[in-house]
């Protein structure tokens, strides 16, 4: 199969897949990576995300990946996988389910830089849940992670997944813990926690100082200058133990690192309140919790009676 990343896909294009004949609309692109372009597509009155392929192995690849994690998810990825011809040329394509959501930055500007600790919590807990299935997430980045609800994240974009023990086979240097002669650039828990700790001190605003460094010859790049960017930065200070044994390869694992957070930030008393809109929707799951006990207690009752 041929590919090639030059075919363009614009706003009312339909992408009909040549094998079972599914049919998207593209409404607009949401994000283009190195691999691929992903595209906002309707479908039978659903939403989907289309991850349009630049190499037919590659996608394959993240396919029988996304396949493997769905297995053991309550709420499968995966909707479809298909090629398409256009052109005289057949591309891979993929389609999953369409997360609604806002990028970790774009989230807390509209919700408060403080939303921070529980991102952060939610990231980690995802990267566990990864991490158990045998695979290693490679290219964390703030990019990669879409915020929604009370700080609930999702990561996106599987094209660095890769399976524990192998060649992380797509990162972002500024995350790479080769990058900064911390570690191999090996799959295991230890190079996502690497990753998760620089994406929490690009939220804490201290990107500027990270590009600055990130400049520096290869050879004085080191560890201990992300673990001073952690003590300088006030938003990782209650933090800076876990963020700092995240750098240094100290935690055991990602459960490890929820674990120690979590209690970090109810310590620190920095846990986000829920906002207006969320405290509605709290007191209704309440409620039909509270009918559901009564219930049990009737019922338990009845039995015994």
């Amino acid at each position: 199969m041929t590919t090639s990343s030059k075919a363009v896909l614009t706003e009312g294009f339909s992408v009909c897949g040549k094998w079972n004949k599914r049919r998207y609309r593209i409404d607009r692109l949401l994000g283009e990576g190195a691999n691929g372009k992903v595209f906002l597509v309707q479908s039978g009155g659903q939403s989907y995300a289309l991850k349009f392929g630049f190499d037919a192995i590659d996608l394959q690849m993240e396919v029988n990946i996304v396949r493997e994690l769905d297995k053991k998810s309550p709420h499968p990825f995966l909707h479809d996988a298909d090629d398409v011809e256009i052109g005289g040329t057949v591309y891979p394509f993929y389609v999953m389910r369409y997360i609604r959501g806002h990028i970790p930055r774009r989230y807390m500007a509209k919700n408060g830089p403080e939303w921070l600790y529980m991102i952060g919590l939610n990231v980690l807990r995802k990267l566990h849940a990864l991490h158990r299935q045998g695979y290693v997430f490679g290219d964390l980045k703030t990019e990669n992670v879409l915020v929604s609800g009370y700080g609930e994240v999702e990561l996106v974009d599987y094209g660095g997944v890769t399976e524990k023990g192998r060649s992380v086979k797509q990162f972002t240097e500024l995350y790479d813990r080769g990058f900064w002669n911390a570690g191999e650039r090996v799959a295991d828990d230890g190079y996502d926690l690497f990753g998760f700790a620089v994406f929490c001190l690009q939220l804490a605003g201290m990107e500027k100082k990270l590009e600055a460094l990130s400049r520096s010859l290869p050879q004085s790049r080191t560890v201990d200058d992300l673990c001073k960017l952690v003590e300088e930065s006030p938003l990782c200070r209650p933090v800076a133990p876990i963020l700092k044994k995240a750098l240094l390869g100290r935690l055991a694992d990602a459960k490890e690192g929820a674990e120690q957070w979590k209690r970090a930030i109810e310590a620190g008393g920095v846990v986000p309140s829920p906002r207006k809109g969320d405290i509605g929707l709290w007191i209704k799951a309440a409620f039909i919790a509270s009918i559901g006990l009564f219930v049990s207690v009737v019922w338990t009752m009845w039995q015994n009676g």
